[in-house]
């Protein structure tokens, strides 16, 4: 009896491919680009156009499931198959009420594409990173974002990510959206500047600073497969998967980096130590961003 007991375990712990999809509670329509994390795992997937996804994991796990605009969902993976989320009301700011000028603009940050040679990437799990913008004297009569670029580099020419911005916690975390739209924004092939524009979203700062953050998005559009060798195994080539796109940074004395995976946001407080190049040697990543405000 001892041994039929443990070969049940055995076969309850092998992980599998799990298939479910995403819909809204209200419409019944699918939901894309609904990011899923295994509960204090690195481990993610993300929903395609039509809502499906698919994840390797075990049935005990508990799946999070996080989108914009929806309120954030825990469920047990064996109960995946159809997945509802409500709408979740975010409390936006009153930019509608003193419209912007334009007349008048400011940039923040700013970085040299020929000198960065370090990246963000998600490797083959969903992840959010945030860089944290404190409120200057500037901003006070620039106050409405009007663009913002951001160094990225693809292997394919279709990928994509969603652009995110957040109101800052007491902890000085990452809070509540700042706006309620999805910004999904399209990438080109190679190590580009790609720039967004932002007048039409009509986002006004808050007074106590802002994050702008970049979400991977674990979705076909975003894989593409590779050949990497390991060592001690000679020239043997093995399969690698990973995910578009890498993202620009740049080094800095100071953390302004949050990271959200595993489904909790975290500090970026440790240097990059493990690095050959003496500018990014110990040193703080963050990311490489160009941000113009207006009146």
């Amino acid at each position: 009896m001892k041994y039929i007991f443990y070969f049940l375990f055995l076969a309850f712990s092998v992980q599998a491919q799990l298939k479910g999809v995403v819909k809204d509670s209200i419409s019944g329509q699918p939901i894309p680009y609904v990011n899923i994390w295994v509960e204090n795992e690195n481990i993610g997937t993300t929903s395609e156009l039509d809502g499906t996804f698919t994840i390797n994991t075990t049935s005990d796990k508990v799946l999070i499931f996080s989108a914009l605009g929806f309120a954030s969902k825990k469920i047990k993976a064996d109960k995946i198959e159809s997945i509802v989320l409500k709408n979740e009301a975010i409390a936006l700011h009153e930019v509608i009420i003193a419209p912007p000028k334009r007349d008048s603009e400011i940039v923040i940050g700013n970085y040299n594409k020929g000198s960065i040679n370090h990246y963000f990437a998600c490797g083959t799990s969903p992840f959010i990173v945030a860089k944290f913008f404190p409120f200057t004297k500037e901003m006070e009569q620039h106050s409405f974002l009007k663009s913002l670029l951001v160094l990225t580099k693809a292997k394919k020419g279709n990928a994509k990510f969603v652009l995110r911005f957040f109101e800052v916690n007491p902890d000085g975390s990452p809070g509540n959206d700042l706006i309620a739209q999805n910004i999904v924004v399209p990438i080109k092939k190679g190590k580009k500047d790609t720039s967004i524009d932002l007048e039409s979203y009509k986002i006004k700062v808050p007074t106590n600073g802002f994050f702008v953050a970049v979400e991977w998005l674990i979705i076909e559009d975003n894989r593409y497969e590779y050949k990497f060798t390991k060592v001690n195994e000679g020239s043997k080539k093995f399969d690698g998967v990973d995910y578009d796109p890498r993202v620009g940074t740049i080094p800095s004395e100071e953390t302004s980096t949050w990271g959200y995976y595993k489904g909790k946001w975290r500090n970026n407080n440790f240097k990059n130590s493990q690095t050959e190049s003496a500018r990014y040697k110990d040193k703080y990543l963050e990311l490489a961003m160009k941000l113009t405000l207006t009146n």
